[in-house]
Formats: C-alpha cells, structure tokens, sequence
C-alpha cells in the first residue's frame, strides 16, 4: 500500500474517531447538563422536522421538477404511509403498506 493510501485510511480513522467522541461527549455529559424546558419540549420535535426535511422533497420531487399530480406515485405512497402510520403506529406495517402500494402503483402507472 502506497504512502498516499496509509495517510487516507488514517485521515479517515482520524475523523471516524473524533466524530465518535463528539456523539459520546454528549451522551456522557447529557445527564450533567440543565436544560430550560422550552429547550427540551423543542428537542421532542427535532427527528420530526429532520425526517420531513429529507422525505418531503422525495415525495413531490419527479425529475426535478415539482409533481403534485396524481401520476406522481410517491406522493400518493406517502399520503397512503402518513395514512397507515397514523392508524396503526407500527413502522413494520407503514413500510410493508408503503412498499407494497409503491410496487402496485408504479405497475399501474407504467401501463398507462
């Protein structure tokens, strides 16, 4: 292994390592630190509006371009999965109802 590859997997060690003791600092210290509870009751809605930030985009995006039709069968599967997961609060059943509507639709669709 050349000397250029050595230092690539110890920048990558490196940067793994220091990523891991930053989570870990938190996790270690959480119990140390005193919140106000405005901060906490914000944290609750933190993977909320993380998931809705990267799955929004996917579910009205078509060849970037904005698609809110119904030829769109990924907003369709996720009006159909917020339906599922609501009901039922089972994130098993939401995939397997979300996979299975997706594969149905874009069967469909495709014939169209």
């Amino acid at each position: 292994m050349g000397e250029a590859a050595m230092t690539t997997w110890w920048i990558i060690l490196g940067l793994g390592g220091l990523t891991y003791l930053i989570r870990l600092s938190f996790i270690a210290l959480w119990k140390y630190l005193h919140m106000p509870d405005w901060v906490q009751r914000a944290l609750y809605f933190v993977p909320v509006a993380v998931l809705s930030a990267i799955i929004g985009p996917e579910l009205v995006m078509v060849d970037q371009r904005i698609n809110l039709t119904l030829a769109n069968p990924r907003l369709l599967v996720g009006v159909v999965a917020i339906g599922v997961a609501y009901r039922t609060r089972n994130v098993f059943i939401t995939i397997l109802v979300g996979l299975a509507t997706f594969w149905l639709l874009r069967f469909n669709l495709a014939g169209m």
